[in-house]
């Protein structure tokens, strides 16, 4: 796959790929659906293996208040604990308006719409592949 394209890609590992490759990849499946089932907007999964040198897998998600966004994040750390990734770091604006958990393979975005407009992160992974996770959302 050349990534020109936005095609629905599967989270599975290249062919040589060590365990900690898919492990993270069902990780990053794993939190998408968590943001969809937690009514999260527009949640977009990218496989960023071979365009970035810090991480394999880009999680963008909006949330509808501050407090969903801190919900969802403590959730999505949780669940990187369950997976035995843990969390690198994570960072949060004074106003939860945009939440970052990296999980080093798995950087999670979470934002209040108007702030993830801002800083347009989708457009930053536009070249890259999205990943379908199997949840419909509704916009």
């Amino acid at each position: 796959m050349d990534g020109s394209d936005n095609a629905a890609a599967s989270p599975q590992p290249d062919r040589g790929a060590g365990a900690a490759a898919l492990d993270s990849g069902l990780f990053a499946v794993e939190a998408a659906q968590l943001a969809v089932d937690r009514h999260c907007t527009d949640v977009r999964l990218f496989d960023v293996r071979g365009r970035s040198h810090v991480c394999d897998w880009v999680l963008v998600a909006s949330g509808t208040s501050d407090r969903q966004v801190r919900s969802v994040g403590r959730e999505i750390a949780q669940l990187a604990r369950e997976a035995g990734l843990g969390r690198y770091a994570a960072r949060a604006d004074e106003a939860a308006t945009w939440l970052v958990i990296d999980c080093i393979d798995v950087v999670v975005h979470l934002f209040e719409p108007s702030r993830r407009a801002y800083y347009d992160i989708d457009e930053l992974w536009s070249e890259a592949t999205e990943v379908d996770f199997g949840r419909s959302q509704s916009t």
